[in-house]
């Protein structure tokens, strides 16, 4: 069978990859009088004294929201909210799995900024962090921006943050291999998108400095006419040449190409044109800018994917559920840059000296060591900045 009749097949048989169960045992008539009524009221009015004893007295402190609206699902594009459900419980189902995080689905019925927003904010008392989740940009950007404002539990946008945290690990590996300092190598980002946005400004803060970002009509500059509020913030910390014209024109010369954009974009004559030993992320899913195989025949050093069936995937289930561990954890009110970087850099050094090879410079999703290390990482770099709830 296709693995797509397959998957259907299972989640008719499932009916669902998620359940709640009791933490609580209720077979006796003193234990619900402990779990429910009268018992209960006592850790209320305790909460109604101090709020934040609602991180102690419920599950509230492990347990994450996972929203979407539905405009940006996967390579399927706005297939509206009741259609993004499987991918929001499969999200939730690897939480728990990985980083025992308890996710719940929610998926909201609208396009609205200013609805979902207040959606969001009127229920977010019930969790400890909100995990966004497939909303297209550039909404998507101000929707994160206002509930970090709105909500005093970490909000973190997957799409944008967590591409960036395992895209900056194996670029980290990959510029080692390389033998370059970050600050030397010259990065284009194909696709101006949520994911493409937070790649260059956490690979800025990372020390790689020289990135041109292109878009569809190409390389984004300081000073190109008719620029959205997020492709003008990126040209005014990107592309300190003011490097102008397409894709082909840009990449020439480039140390790496980052591809968060659409298939077969990238061909092997702009491989060629590149610096020597070319790095090349072809994250488009599921056909990516260009295949593997095309790839190296036209001298690629270094090729990673957001495919599981290629080495070096570059795949967020090795970001978020240590991120929300580790922040969970620290009783943290946010997940700021410093935690980030943290987490990109337990990443790569899971992938030790003697391993690096251009055929691992990262580690595999599935690898169990991740989690642990990513969420130490991020629980010390929560502390270290000050961002605990104290």
């Amino acid at each position: 069978m296709e693995i797509s009749e397959k998957a259907l097949a299972l989640h008719r048989k499932l009916k669902g990859k998620i359940e709640i169960i009791s933490r609580a045992d209720l077979d006796t008539a003193e234990a619900l009088s402990l779990a429910y009524t009268p018992g209960v009221a006592e850790p209320c009015l305790q909460i109604v004294k101090d709020e934040k004893l609602s991180f102690d007295l419920t599950r509230r402190h492990n347990l994450c929201a996972v929203i979407t609206d539905g405009t940006a699902v996967l390579g399927l594009g706005d297939i509206g909210p009741a259609a993004a459900m499987p991918v929001m419980e499969g999200k939730c189902a690897l939480f728990k799995a990985y980083g025992d995080v308890d996710a719940f689905p929610i998926c909201i019925d609208t396009k609205d900024t200013d609805e979902f927003v207040k959606a969001v904010t009127l229920i977010s008392k019930s969790f400890g962090g909100i995990n966004l989740e497939d909303i297209a940009a550039p909404r998507c950007f101000e929707i994160e921006d206002r509930l970090k404002k709105a909500c005093d539990i970490p909000v973190f946008h997957d799409d944008q943050h967590g591409t960036a945290i395992v895209c900056a690990a194996g670029l980290i590996n990959a510029a080692k291999l390389r033998g370059k300092k970050p600050a030397d190598m010259q990065i284009v980002i194909n696709g101006a998108g949520a994911a493409a946005n937070a790649i260059a400004r956490l690979l800025l803060v990372c020390g790689f400095i020289n990135i041109t970002v292109c878009d569809k009509k190409g390389a984004i500059y300081k000073g190109r006419e008719n620029l959205d509020k997020a492709k003008h913030d990126l040209a005014e910390i990107t592309n300190k040449k003011i490097k102008k014209g397409s894709l082909s024109d840009v990449i020439k010369d480039a140390d790496v190409f980052i591809g968060v954009s659409a298939p077969n974009v990238l061909t092997q004559a702009m491989i060629k044109s590149m610096a020597k030993k070319p790095v090349i992320f072809a994250m488009a899913n599921p056909v990516p800018e260009i295949m593997p195989e095309e790839a190296k025949k036209a001298g690629a050093y270094v090729i990673a994917t957001g495919r599981s069936d290629f080495k070096n995937q570059i795949n967020n289930l090795l970001a978020f559920p240590g991120v929300f561990r580790g922040a969970f954890d620290a009783k943290a009110a946010q997940i700021n840059e410093a935690m980030k970087i943290a987490a990109a850099l337990a990443i790569a050094n899971l992938v030790r000296d003697d391993e690096l090879c251009t055929e691992y410079i990262i580690p595999a999703a599935t690898d169990k060591r991740v989690c642990p290390a990513v969420s130490k990482a991020v629980f010390e770099a929560a502390q270290k900045t000050g961002v605990c709830r104290k």
